[in-house]
């Protein structure tokens, strides 16, 4: 038995000492960190792979912001790669596989696809894969009868506006604003559809100027998987659908088979970047960080809707977890960023985990209720609600385990119900409206946080920070007191 003379603190225990500061305006600032190694992000924030936090809505609306979203695995594969395929043709100069369907096909064949796929506008290719013709919105909102064919409304081949492979964003737009188009078809030198321009995505960049984006100019996304045998294939089907990153994510990450699982990745999809967790300790952050992870996940049981300290008696105050994993990972010898995972309820913690060494904050029920999320707001005592749920959870579990068997609410698998220990609960959360309006709030506080820090950077924040313990009395006295809030 041992017993740790030290305390473990976490973000309401400490306060930031203010320094002598040479930022003269919060404006100034820098906020982008590194997610990973090769991964960067202009603001340090990604929101958690939890079923009521994160698909595709969210993700999109996270990177286009300057962060990151991580779909969660509790779907089929097929469903999280769709998700992530979502993501990544929601924004970007070229699509390069356009949704399409035959000249054949029914209007309400059009219709249907269109509004699965949740675009407003289809290519047309023939049976010998030419390019016939275009079809849109346009062309089905007037169609007099349901049963016509494609080829009856759409805009042929002989009088489509194309542009050359390797046509310019400049080029594309000048085209489209001369002839006043939506959408401008790109072919090869062959004559075969390359992909399809915009006009709406052309217009993005300039939305949204600091959005998170690869190398062609798609908004990055990553993706969540387990460690069991069929995890494997999961994270090959992921990667192939376009995941700029998997999320290796169990509760204890610093176990054998997570440290196994992650090794087997390494060695299977040597490109792919990699982030594993979680964990709460320097010889789990020292461990992962050897066996090959780009970023490491920390946090066991921070979070408002996580019970595991309660259930299992195990866990380390979150702010002493990240201090104490980022040196494990200096013990490694390898320079890899840290994500705190959980705990965070105002820019103010933000500010402190990434002052004790994060590089990015994970970020869960704060988002739930969120337009984005998964789920749709209730009215609760007159009041407009969203659910959240720890991913151990009694609901989520067993939700895992139908997505993992393909099974629903059988005979048999009410037979599970007993077997499972939940590690976390189900709760409402306040409706909070659009993402954007909770990063700004987070990053306004973090701006303010590098003023008073003296820092510029993320790094000069990590190396002026001085942390003081503080008493519930000075807790008290950090909130208001003494007025009748209004």
């Amino acid at each position: 038995m041992i017993l740790r003379a030290a305390k473990g603190l976490t973000f309401d225990d400490v306060l930031l000492a203010p320094r002598r500061s040479p930022v003269s305006s919060r404006g100034v600032v820098d906020t982008s960190t590194q997610l990973t190694p090769t991964i960067r992000l202009h603001i340090p924030i990604v929101s958690a792979n939890m079923d009521t936090v994160t698909e595709a809505e969210m993700a999109i609306a996270m990177a286009r912001h300057g962060g990151i979203g991580i779909i969660h695995r509790f779907m089929l594969v097929e469903q999280q790669a769709q998700q992530v395929r979502r993501v990544k043709r929601a924004e970007g100069f070229m699509v390069e596989h356009p949704y399409a369907i035959g000249p054949d096909a029914s209007l309400a064949e059009a219709r249907a696809l269109m509004k699965r796929r949740e675009v407003g506008g289809l290519v047309v290719i023939d049976a010998g894969g030419d390019l016939a013709g275009l079809i849109t919105q346009r062309d089905l909102l007037l169609a007099p009868d349901a049963l016509l064919r494609v080829h009856e409304v759409m805009t042929p081949r002989s009088r489509l506006i194309t542009a050359p492979l390797g046509v310019t964003p400049a080029q594309a737009q000048a085209l489209l604003f001369q002839h006043r188009l939506e959408k401008l078809p790109v072919l090869d030198a062959a004559g075969k559809l390359a992909g399809l321009i915009t006009a709406q995505d052309l217009m993005k960049p300039e939305q949204f100027p600091h959005a998170t984006k690869d190398d062609r100019g798609r908004l990055r996304v990553g993706a969540a998987i387990g460690v069991t045998p069929a995890d494997r294939s999961r994270a090959e089907a992921l990667l192939e659908a376009g995941a700029d990153l998997l999320v290796l994510d169990i509760a204890h990450g610093h176990a054998d088979h997570c440290l196994q699982m992650l090794q087997a990745l390494r060695r299977d999809f040597p490109q792919a970047q990699i982030v594993a967790g979680n964990v709460a300790t320097r010889a789990g952050a020292h461990d992962l960080a050897e066996a090959g992870a780009d970023a490491i996940k920390v946090g066991i049981g921070p979070g408002s809707i996580c019970t595991t300290r309660v259930v299992t008696g195990f866990g380390v105050p979150q702010l002493t977890a990240i201090i104490d994993s980022v040196a494990g990972v200096q013990d490694s010898g390898r320079d890899i960023p840290i994500i705190a995972d959980g705990g965070i309820k105002t820019s103010g913690d933000l500010v402190k985990a990434l002052a004790a060494g994060a590089s990015t904050v994970m970020i869960g029920s704060l988002f739930a209720g969120c337009e984005e999320s998964p789920g749709v707001p209730v009215i609760r005592d007159g009041q407009k609600v969203k659910v959240v749920r720890g991913m151990a959870s009694l609901g989520a579990a067993m939700a895992r385990r139908a997505a993992e068997t393909l099974e629903q609410e059988s005979a048999e698998s009410q037979g599970e119900w007993d077997k499972v220990v939940p590690e976390g609960v189900e709760a409402v959360v306040p409706y909070r409206g659009q993402v954007h309006e909770i990063l700004q709030q987070l990053v306004g506080g973090l701006r303010s946080g590098l003023s008073y820090g003296g820092a510029f950077t993320l790094p000069e924040l990590w190396e002026n920070a001085e942390f003081i313990e503080i008493t519930p009395a000075g807790v008290r006295e950090s909130r208001h007191h003494d007025v009748q809030k209004m």
